[in-house]
């Protein structure tokens, strides 16, 4: 009866598993489907870092004054984009 289970179930597991995978194998053979690939690759490239991509002087600098004043406003001492570190002890249980 198990065998059963399996026979008849394991060729749909398969025709699903090709159907979602094959797109993904294939090269892209539209021009413009590759145009698009090659610019998320450049835009992950450019922003590997962490940095904005292609900013200007005056964005960086607008960006750091809003740094700034959201490190002042909630009285951060680090970095405000670093993400919180909580510590928490255990209470003290008296016997």
């Amino acid at each position: 009866m198990l065998t059963q289970r399996i026979i008849t179930s394991v060729p749909k597991v398969i025709k699903r598993n090709i159907g979602i995978l094959a797109p993904a194998l294939q090269k892209a053979a539209d021009p413009i489907q590759q145009l698009f690939l090659d610019k998320i690759r450049e835009y992950s490239a450019k922003s590997a870092g962490g940095k904005l991509v292609d900013a200007t002087p005056e964005l960086e600098k607008e960006r750091q004054s809003e740094l700034d004043r959201i490190r002042r406003q909630y009285a951060i001492k680090g970095d405000p984009k670093d993400f919180p570190k909580f510590k928490f002890e255990a209470p003290v249980v008296e016997k």
